[in-house]
């Protein structure tokens, strides 16, 4: 059997109102995403709170992500930083032909949270 595999910067989906976001892998464990950004940049206003540590590599393009306290990371084709879970964050600016690969690291809190979320109601 031949194991998945693909290419992060080929075949990328066409242009759209709002940034794609591609399943690569899951496990129990995380994912594996691949975002197109397409020079979609987090509106005014907004901000990622996740509950997973997450690490993101900047594979094509440029960017600049803000954090609450004022801080502000420019990012170039190559370079990675690690976000732990529950750090504000926002996608200040992007270029157009920006590609991310993104690992979300699933913690015990994680998985509380989404089991509880999946018997709420």
């Amino acid at each position: 059997m031949t194991p998945p595999r693909g290419s992060v910067l080929g075949k990328l989906p066409p242009p759209a109102d709002e940034e794609r976001f591609e399943v690569l892998l899951e496990t129990p464990f995380g994912r594996v995403e691949r975002i197109v950004s397409y020079g979609h940049a987090s509106p005014p206003g907004f901000w990622y709170e996740q509950a997973e540590d997450e690490w993101v590599l900047l594979a094509a393009g440029s960017a600049a992500l803000a954090f609450e306290d004022g801080t502000r990371l420019t990012l170039a084709a190559g370079d990675w930083i690690t976000l732990p879970a529950r750090q504000r964050h926002r996608v200040d600016a992007v270029s157009d032909d920006a590609v991310w690969v993104a690992v979300h690291l699933r913690t015990g809190d994680a998985e509380d949270e989404r089991q509880d979320s999946a018997t709420a109601g």
